[in-house]
């Protein structure tokens, strides 16, 4: 019950009021306020006991909130300190800023670690936006690190796109199977297969070109393959005499036939027609062939050697530009065999007549294992034809690495082949760098031109998590990217599925 006061009188003042009076009244005035204060106080009581058993009547809200309208609600009020920062710091501390990725045309990768958003990628669709420089791409990464399923998985989802792909050398046979699946064409190389290519085909003639220029780029063609296999052959850079008798030999053959083949170019070289005509500057057939003699014997191991039978006959595989992809497989060569690099200077020679079509269409060229060919010259040359010509030809290279060490192991230092080596990934926008050992992380930061964040990412990158570097007109971007395979896509993409290599793999799970 309330206090009550049993003084309570009436506070009407009497016009003329007696001090007695007066004095009572005072004190009647000051019981009466004593008397309201105390209600109030009674009554504040009175309100805080009733919302305490009210509480305890009823639960406490959620941590996460009421359900509906009143979502994400707490029983206790948020505090935040104040914080001053420039927009640069904030923008990195703020959790909710991330790249806004490459844009949604293209095939789907995985997703971006940080805004866990798809991630989806195109080089053709990006060059012709001008976020890239260049279709090429390029990938490094150790060993069991998930670049070969990459590749393969990257190649394969483009086929839907309209594009196509050649491997122009599979070391291991890792293509051939992902290759047949697609309906593609696998040919097998090596002792005992029925399988024949010659390098000198002049391949489907490019549109709008006339007569004499399809013949003197076709020459030109098979001349800088010639020189390529004779310098890989004999260890050494052509002599200008020898350059001058490969390429009488080369016009001898291509006049008996249309269709010369290598044999053909290696009796003219050691044993020209007495009636051949001479260049100028030979005075007889005895000096042509004296100047030939050396570059003939290197070419013949391709046609009595131990290359027999692979590049010695004309073509017997149809090469249709129509198939989604064509792979060379060497596999039964011996991957560590040094017969490599010259087989796939063949096959690759082979496959360039399609490439030289600028209306072909937009076409893979895959150099996978690519360290076991970059320390030959010649082929290095080769390979950077290709990449100052992607642009032209619609095609979009790729590069695969252990490291980018590799890239030091090509030629003395200061050398022409080294430094063409290096353009190779000068003229490569997209760069891919897979878990790198301790000791490469400084030359990898100093090739990619990392900072010190992306530098102490790399060793810590888990099975199929990648830092991807596009380099476009406006700088450099940097994405850290999960590459997600779909479980029918396992066991044709991955090369250690038989040890579990990737079931147990958080960023490499199926979808």
């Amino acid at each position: 019950m309330p206090p009550t006061r049993r003084h309570a009188t009436s506070l009407v003042v009497p016009v003329e009021e007696k001090r007695k009076d007066r004095r009572a009244r005072h004190r009647a005035e000051r019981d009466l306020a004593a008397e309201l204060a105390d209600a109030a106080k009674y009554a504040e009581r009175t309100k805080r006991a009733a919302e305490r058993q009210q509480r305890r009547e009823q639960p406490y809200l959620p941590l996460a909130g009421e359900p509906g309208p009143d979502a994400l609600r707490t029983r206790r009020s948020l505090r935040v300190q104040p914080h001053r920062a420039t927009s640069a710091t904030l923008a990195a501390a703020y959790p909710f800023l991330a790249e806004a990725g490459l844009g949604g045309e293209g095939m789907l990768i995985g997703s971006d670690a940080f805004s866990r958003r798809a991630f989806v990628y195109d080089p053709w669709v990006l060059y012709e936006k001008r976020v890239l420089q260049d279709p090429n791409l390029s990938v490094a990464g150790s060993i069991g690190t998930g670049k070969s399923a990459l590749l393969k998985s990257l190649v394969a989802r483009s086929l839907c796109f309209g594009r196509r792909a050649y491997i122009a050398g599979d070391p291991k046979g890792e293509w051939t199977g992902l290759t047949q699946a697609v309906g593609g064409t696998a040919i097998e190389l090596g002792p005992g297969m029925s399988a024949r290519l010659n390098p000198l085909d002049a391949g489907a003639r490019p549109a709008g070109l006339s007569d004499e220029d399809s013949r003197t780029k076709v020459r030109s063609h098979r001349l800088s393959l010639l020189t390529s296999l004779a310098e890989s052959l004999t260890g050494a850079p052509l002599q200008p005499v020898e350059h001058t008798a490969i390429g009488v030999a080369l016009d001898h053959a291509t006049t008996a036939t249309e269709r010369p083949t290598l044999p053909q170019v290696v009796r003219h070289l050691l044993d020209p027609d007495a009636d051949a005509e001479l260049p100028p500057g030979v005075p007889d057939v005895e000096q042509l062939c004296a100047d030939g003699r050396h570059v003939g014997h290197a070419l013949a191991r391709l046609v009595l050697g131990d290359l027999a039978g692979l590049f010695d006959a004309e073509t017997t595989v149809e090469f249709d530009p129509a198939t989604p992809m064509i792979s060379i497989d060497v596999s039964r060569i011996g991957e560590d065999s040094p017969l490599i690099p010259l087989v796939m200077t063949c096959a690759s020679a082979w496959m360039e007549a399609a490439l030289r079509d600028p209306t072909g269409g937009n076409r893979w060229m895959v150099y996978d294992e690519a360290w076991k060919i970059m320390r030959h010259p010649p082929l290095v040359r080769r390979m950077e034809t290709q990449w100052r010509l992607s642009r032209h030809w619609g095609i979009a290279n790729v590069l695969a690495v252990h490291q980018w060490a590799d890239f030091d192991a090509v030629g003395e230092l200061g050398s022409q082949t080294r430094a063409q080596a290096k353009s190779l990934l000068a003229e490569t926008s997209t760069r891919i760098i897979y878990r790198q050992p301790a000791d490469q992380l400084a030359q990898t930061a100093d090739v990619m031109g990392l900072n010190a964040t992306e530098t102490d990412l790399l060793p810590q990158l888990v099975l199929g998590r990648g830092l991807w570097r596009i380099l476009g007109q406006g700088g450099p971007r940097s994405f850290l990217v999960d590459h997600r395979l779909a479980r029918s896509e396992l066991s044709m993409f991955t090369t250690d599925a038989r040890m579990g290599g990737l079931a147990d793999e958080p960023a490499q799970q199926a979808w």
